[in-house]
């Protein structure tokens, strides 16, 4: 990981664009300490080279390989728990850690179910990518297909990983309050939940200090209907959104802030 580190040094130099909407999202957060700031934009780009080096390393390894790489799972009984009770889950990932590992590992360990991905503008990434995925058995189900193929998913009792941390102001979403400023947030796994009468659980990919990774997955969400489905959206889309606050208050470098989070002007 020598050369990934290098990479990650040399990217937060010359990156000037991401670098810099790293750092402005970072101040906003954690105004009182300009360096720390810093620091942290640095080290969320050592953190992502490292990742790209072991997507690229995936394209060779086995699934014994891969065990290797994730070597704890925690809160695996929060999955389970929902599974049994034949309706699927959502699985909430985000852009932390390395988030390509999450349904991978999933799939290793015997789990069933698919992805939710959006089409790539760069189509070699996005088969490079895609390729990853089935080679371990993931199924991938892009983002402007039919809302049928991600319910039948989980009605067939399957997790459906879905990433939605970013401010994507193509598709419905809601304004939250994220680090004390209203976010434009996808309300997606929220309204899938709901449909399939399921829950949400939360996951993340932590790296560990030796760049192997920890699975932790986070207690369930229930989402228990009021009678007011626009308000139960925007509060169940809250309860995820708390808690990736969370984990990147922990582990602040490994959260992507190179993206225009609060790009999208609204209030909460």
């Amino acid at each position: 990981m020598v050369l990934a580190d290098l990479m990650g040094r040399i990217s937060f130099v010359f990156v000037d664009k991401h670098r810099d909407t790293a750092i402005g999202n970072l101040n906003a957060v954690f105004s009182d300490d300009p360096k720390k700031c810093e620091k942290i934009a640095r080290d969320v780009f050592r953190n992502l080279a490292k990742s790209t080096v072991d997507w690229i390393r995936l394209a060779r390894y086995s699934r014994q390989d891969l065990l290797g790489l994730v070597t704890e799972a925690e809160g695996m009984e929060h999955l389970d728990k929902v599974l049994a009770k034949g309706k699927g889950v959502v699985a909430l990932g985000s852009h932390f850690g390395n988030w390509e590992l999450f349904p991978l590992y999933l799939r290793v360990l015997g789990y069933k179910g698919a992805v939710v991905a959006r089409r790539l503008y760069f189509y070699k990434y996005d088969k490079f990518i895609t390729r990853l995925r089935n080679r371990f058995g993931v199924q991938v189900i892009y983002r402007d297909e039919s809302p049928k193929r991600f319910l039948r998913v989980l009605r067939d009792g399957g997790i459906l990983g879905i990433i939605a941390d970013q401010d994507v102001d193509s598709i419905e979403g809601v304004f939250v309050d994220f680090f004390g400023r209203p976010a434009y947030t996808p309300t997606a796994p929220v309204k899938l939940a709901m449909a399939a009468g399921t829950d949400i659980v939360p996951g993340f990919m932590v790296r560990k200090p030796d760049n192997t990774y920890k699975l932790v997955l986070e207690e369930p969400i229930e989402l228990l209907p009021s009678g007011d489905k626009q308000e139960d959206i925007k509060r169940y889309t809250q309860a995820w959104t708390d808690v990736l606050e969370k984990y990147i208050r922990k582990y602040p470098d490994q959260w992507v802030w190179v993206h225009k989070r609060w790009k999208t002007q609204g209030t909460s």
